[in-house]
């Protein structure tokens, strides 16, 4: 249960919603100078503490400098270090940062390469590097002894306190919740099982490496491969700075690289090269990384088998604020989409071979080569059937085998089909046209509906009539024809509950947007458009469908423009698929969802927007609308539709973000209460902050 009593629950402060701001530096260096280096990271320390920084980084030796060589075993070298170890301790007195600072430890006649912790004027401990590099350019075994020779439980005698010394450290914060610390150094990540993997097994979330590591051609893509790995083996933050301007270059450069990835993702990396100073400074989602390791069973088993009991835990009180000091961390807006074009081409390109290899494999096992589709004139309709022709493509089937009906009732717009009539023809399916409105008419006659005399009552009846009619008559064609029916209803519509339950939209033989959220739908349809991959008539009209207001078309209105708007109904699909990806990827409570929707939504013009986006369709939420949303998304997904999910038809995973398939991703009771959810996010969010 989270401890509401550590530290102010105030929604807008980050370190309340379980974040915690981190910063990776590196000063400008004068070999074998301690007093100057001090001196040089000392204004690095106020300006961490000035931003609320609650762990701060810095690089490998830092005091000394790295690249002194036979220096290092100079006694007047060694006392000056630790006289500038004792100039950084006083000043930290009154700084809140736990700070990581690199210099080198003299320890029962060997010398140890250590990442020394201090916080609030304390030296919490000392972790000395366990593994060594003695080839190509690196001799540190001539200078130093290797962290692995310090016995468990040891301590050290330094600045007159006893100080925990060894590689059997962590350093949890008494007031921060899953703030456990670990420390590597440099080569320790470069072997095959990095310290930092045992130290996570045994609860570290956040990962310091203090590193010197000279630049080479391409070293610094072997860096980045290296963390991000280890950050996403481990479910954990990394934090990696290198030495930078002032090591010397005798026989070697240095560009004071560093970055911050948590769980893979990079979250912040510094220019490199730079002639002076810098830092780089990011929030870490550390709920996020906890619910990861919650739910990952493997890593829990790993543990049971490989971490050690041994670990000595080092405790602190960070004592953050519980003021709003901003968010420093990229929130997407669209979670499911990314903003980079490179990097949504590629996931397009993904996502509609994952979907068109799923259809493709579900008709070489029934034996069946065509398949039923109903087209709208919509975006899931459109979508699906572009996946259609591509599974034919793959099974080297005709596309006439794609059998494609429109079929108007009485509030399809011309609109919609006119779109659907050129997109079938554009894309060479079979095509052809029945109108349900005789069928649905005789139907609500049958049940006794006062719309079967004339009357405009427009319920949910009359709408599910329709709906019904339609799936009756696709899966009676998919009979006549010796076909498969195509499902078209996305995840959005799927974790809404917008669906007509059994004989309706929500049925199929096979469904290839089952896990495909609406915003990514779009912008799928977007890369085929833009591609031209079934010719320019096809992408105009793919254009065209893109620009059309999402409507169901069941209720009567102008014959231009539908009466009915789905996102006034169950609220901005952009919203509701951000809602959707942080409920079910990473089970987030409502008020934190809540506020990354704020940050990500609340100012049109701050972050960046997927490539394709047109400026006119860019849009602001401010925290009342973003609340009012996520309350409806909240009562649909947990208490009102998990009866669809529980019968839902067969269909791929597309996308790590998860599917609502039963015997998949999302297993849950159909009759639970929202209650808790609904109760969580009103108390956090009241009073609302202004914004």
């Amino acid at each position: 249960m989270r401890n509401k009593q550590v530290i102010s629950t105030t929604f807008a402060s980050a370190y309340a919603q379980g974040f915690l701001r981190c910063a990776v530096a590196s000063h400008l260096v004068s070999p074998a100078s301690p007093l100057a280096n001090a001196a040089a990271t000392i204004p690095l320390l106020e300006a961490a503490n000035e931003q609320s920084v609650g762990l701060l980084v810095l690089p490998e030796l830092g005091l000394t400098g790295y690249s002194i060589d036979d220096l290092l075993h100079q006694q007047t070298l060694l006392d000056e270090a630790e006289a500038a170890l004792e100039l950084l301790r006083k000043r930290t007195e009154t700084l809140m940062p736990l700070i990581l600072v690199g210099m080198p430890v003299r320890w029962q006649g060997h010398l140890l390469n250590c990442a020394v912790v201090l916080h609030r004027g304390r030296l919490l401990g000392i972790v000395p590097k366990t593994y060594l590099p003695n080839y190509r350019e690196f001799y540190e075994a001539r200078h130093f002894a290797s962290g692995a020779i310090v016995e468990r439980g040891a301590t050290i005698e330094l600045l007159g306190a006893t100080v925990p010394i060894g590689t059997d450290l962590l350093f949890a914060a008494q007031d921060i919740e899953n703030f456990v610390l670990a420390i590597e150094i440099c080569e320790d990540v470069w072997v095959p099982t990095p310290p930092s993997s045992l130290a996570a097994l045994a609860g570290a979330t956040v990962i310091a490496n203090l590193s010197a590591s000279n630049a080479i051609i391409g070293k610094s893509a072997e860096r980045h491969a290296l963390c991000r790995v280890q950050s996403a083996r481990c479910n954990a933050a990394y934090l990696y700075s290198a030495a930078g301007f002032g090591e010397s270059t005798t026989d070697l450069a240095w560009d004071g690289h560093a970055m911050i990835y948590e769980a893979g993702t990079l979250l912040a990396e510094s220019e490199r090269f730079s002639t002076s100073a810098g830092m780089i400074v990011t929030d870490i989602d550390l709920e996020l990384l906890a619910a990861e390791r919650l739910r990952n069973g493997s890593l829990v088993a790993n543990r049971r088998d490989l971490a050690p009991k041994d670990y000595r835990h080092i405790g602190f009180h960070l004592q953050p604020s519980a003021n709003d000091i901003g968010l420093q961390r990229k929130i997407a807006r669209f979670p499911f989409v990314p903003d980079d074009k490179s990097q949504l081409d590629a996931l397009c390109e993904e996502a509609f071979q994952i979907q068109s290899q799923g259809l493709a494999r579900r008709l070489k096992a029934s034996g069946i080569e065509r398949v039923v589709i109903g087209v709208s004139g919509g975006l899931d309709s459109s979508h699906a059937l572009l996946v259609a022709l591509h599974a034919m493509d793959l099974l080297k089937l005709p596309r006439s085998n794609v059998l494609a009906w429109t079929l108007p009732a009485f509030a399809t717009t011309n609109t919609t089909k006119s779109n659907a009539w050129r997109l079938m023809r554009a894309l060479g399916v079979t095509a052809d046209e029945i109108d349900v409105g005789p069928a649905s008419m005789q139907m609500l006659r049958d049940i006794g509906h006062p719309a079967a005399e004339g009357e405009k009552i427009y319920d949910i009846t009359f709408e599910n009539v329709q709906a019904g009619a339609r799936t009756s008559l696709l899966f009676r064609l998919a009979n006549r024809h010796n076909a498969i029916v195509l499902g078209t209803g996305d995840l959005s519509e799927l974790a809404l509950g917008w669906a007509t339950y059994g004989v309706g939209d929500h049925m199929s033989h096979y469904n290839v947007n089952c896990s495909v959220p609406k915003t990514l739908i779009q912008h799928l349809i977007r890369w085929v458009a833009a591609r031209g991959l079934y010719g320019e008539e096809a992408s105009e009209v793919l254009r065209n469908i893109l620009s059309t207001e999402i409507s169901p078309e069941l209720v009567p209105g102008d014959a231009e423009a539908p009466s009915q708007k789905t996102e006034d109904f169950v609220g901005p699909y952009a919203l509701q698929d951000f809602n959707l990806f942080y409920t079910v990827r990473y089970g987030m409570r409502p008020s934190k969802i809540a506020f990354l929707a704020w940050y990500a939504w609340k100012d049109v013009k701050t972050g960046n927007w997927p490539s394709d986006f047109a400026d006119t369709d860019r849009r602001d939420y401010d925290l009342e609308t973003i609340r009012s949303w996520l309350r409806v998304f909240i009562r649909r997904f947990f208490q009102t539709s998990q009866f669809k999910r529980s019968a839902v038809p067969n269909g791929p995973k597309t996308s790590s973000g998860g599917s609502l398939s039963p015997r998949g991703d999302w297993r849950m009771p159909s009759d639970a209460s929202a209650d808790a959810w609904l109760r969580e996010l009103d108390t956090a969010l009241a009073p609302l902050p202004k914004g």
